[in-house]
């Protein structure tokens, strides 16, 4: 390493946030970026440990210490090549991913990991800024064509590597634009669409066909696609919606969040919604129904509509503000963390559980009845919920958003038709079944049909969707060509 001793010298320093009253009145990003000369300093800070741990708290397997040490001498091209060896959009990782490589870092011992996600953003922004970042032509073309059906994370990925060996690709995507949730279900606040529109722009230049409003199963039939392709990868996410079947659910004004969301950003991008579909928060009392990244969104989002007030609530019990590292670390730990959306304004409770709606006479709901509960463990170790008596309460509420998670895919229309046609096998979560390691990766029951990302593993993170497109492309290219000179 440059500077062995760099962690003893400097002290951990992030990127800061714009104040929380310039950035709720807008949609744009608002993290303040360090400057190069700081970057590089918090690069010294990677030290010379023996297990670099990151690389496995990494779902990519990130080089980190190679390109921590490239950014502190200085040699910040070099670094965005070894990043993109095993990342293809470190751009959406550097800004949304919860950098689970830090949680692993070896400084995490003592609390002052270094700042990995920071430089990461740094260094492939710095990239296109300075035009290093240029499309990836094969030389050579194969004659076989893929289909990738979805364009988030997962069907980007994998699409760019298959183009880069030679294949001829073409994404398939229901929406009117590329990105899937990536596009509409990540705020712009979040996450600037330009981005997602360059790297397009990109795989376009490498070969990549992209075709919107392209509904497999419902506009196209799958069927098609497998006759005019010579493989077939679904990496269409995990879009089911966890639902809450309580008394009062079908009173209006509770919503899926995605629904809210999705909504909210083809307006922010200037897609047109009308006044009847859109869900707005303004002037009300919103409660967030889950604790997770979905429901700090909709926080975020319904603060920048004006919500009257908001409150989230989690059914599990509050995490610890400090976990314990001899029990947890290097893996990611079990901890309270506060979104920047959270700390825009909102209150916060655990260990409440919904137990019904009540609406007005004109079948709006009005207020969400709830109790609180504990969580013991029973005899064989298992955790068990029980109610807290005398707890019932109420909370006032004009507007209900369901932040739950998501059970599987969707299976209406292509999987449905691919189960009818062929048999198509899934796991007992409702996911495509299909292994991740040797003969036949990421392959379905089908012959040809592959699956990758969120649709196969289940609702995740960015990273691992990228992860797994990786990984999924090397294995068409195997079975397309029975060779592959594309990284795992």
């Amino acid at each position: 390493m440059g500077k062995p001793t760099g962690f003893k010298e400097f002290d951990r320093r992030d990127r800061r946030y714009a104040p929380v009253s310039d950035r709720v009145v807008n949609y744009q990003e608002f993290v303040i970026p360090l400057s190069d000369a700081e970057v590089g300093t918090q690069g010294a800070r990677c030290m010379d440990c023996g297990i670099p741990f990151c690389h496995q708290g990494c779902p990519v397997n990130n080089i980190i210490p190679d390109w921590n040490d490239l950014v502190y001498k200085g040699d910040w091209e070099t670094a965005i090549e070894v990043l993109h060896s095993t990342n293809n959009f470190p751009e959406f990782t550097g800004r949304i991913c919860p950098a689970p490589c830090e949680a692993s870092c070896t400084l995490n011992i003592d609390d002052s990991p270094v700042a990995i996600k920071t430089i990461e953003c740094a260094i492939v922004d710095k990239a296109w800024e300075q035009g290093w970042i240029k499309p990836q032509v094969p030389q050579r073309r194969t004659g076989k064509r893929v289909a990738v059906v979805g364009s988030g994370p997962a069907g980007l990925a994998c699409a760019q590597q298959l183009a880069r060996a030679g294949h001829q690709v073409a994404v398939y995507e229901k929406a009117d634009r590329i990105g899937g949730l990536l596009r509409y279900g990540i705020p712009d606040f979040k996450l600037s669409k330009t981005l997602i529109d360059r790297r397009q722009s990109q795989m376009r230049t490498e070969g990549v066909e992209f075709h919107t409003h392209a509904h497999i199963g419902v506009d196209i039939p799958i069927g098609k696609l497998r006759a005019d392709y010579d493989a077939l990868v679904l990496a269409g996410g995990s879009e089911q919606p966890r639902d809450l079947p309580a008394p009062g659910r079908e009173l209006s004004g509770i919503h899926f969040a995605m629904d809210f969301l999705t909504r909210n950003s083809k307006r922010v991008q200037g897609s047109y919604v009308p006044d009847e579909a859109f869900i707005n928060a303004q002037g009300k009392r919103v409660l967030v129904i889950g604790g997770g990244d979905t429901g700090s969104d909709c926080i975020g989002t319904s603060n920048r509509h004006g919500a009257k007030s908001v409150i989230q609530i989690e059914i599990l019990d509050k995490p610890p503000v400090k976990e314990d590292k001899g029990l947890t670390w290097p893996d990611w730990p079990n901890k309270l963390r506060t979104s920047s959306s959270q700390e825009e304004g909102g209150e916060r409770h655990w260990n409440v559980l919904t137990k019904g709606f009540v609406g007005d006479d004109q079948g709006r709901v009005q207020a969400v009845k709830y109790c609180l509960v504990r969580w013991d463990k029973d005899a064989d170790g298992r955790w068990q919920m029980s109610e807290v008596p005398g707890s019932e309460a109420e909370f006032k509420v004009d507007l209900v958003l369901l932040a739950m998670g998501f059970v599987h895919p969707v299976h209406t229309g292509m999987i449905e038709a691919l189960k009818a046609d062929t048999g198509l096998e899934l796991d007992p979560r409702g996911n495509l079944k299909a292994p991740t390691e040797g003969v036949g990766a990421y392959q379905t029951s089908v012959p040809g049909v592959f699956g990758a990302g969120d649709m196969r593993r289940g609702q995740s993170l960015v990273v691992w969707a990228i992860r797994e497109g990786r990984q999924c492309a090397r294995a068409v290219d195997e079975w397309l060509m029975g060779r592959s000179d594309l990284p795992r």
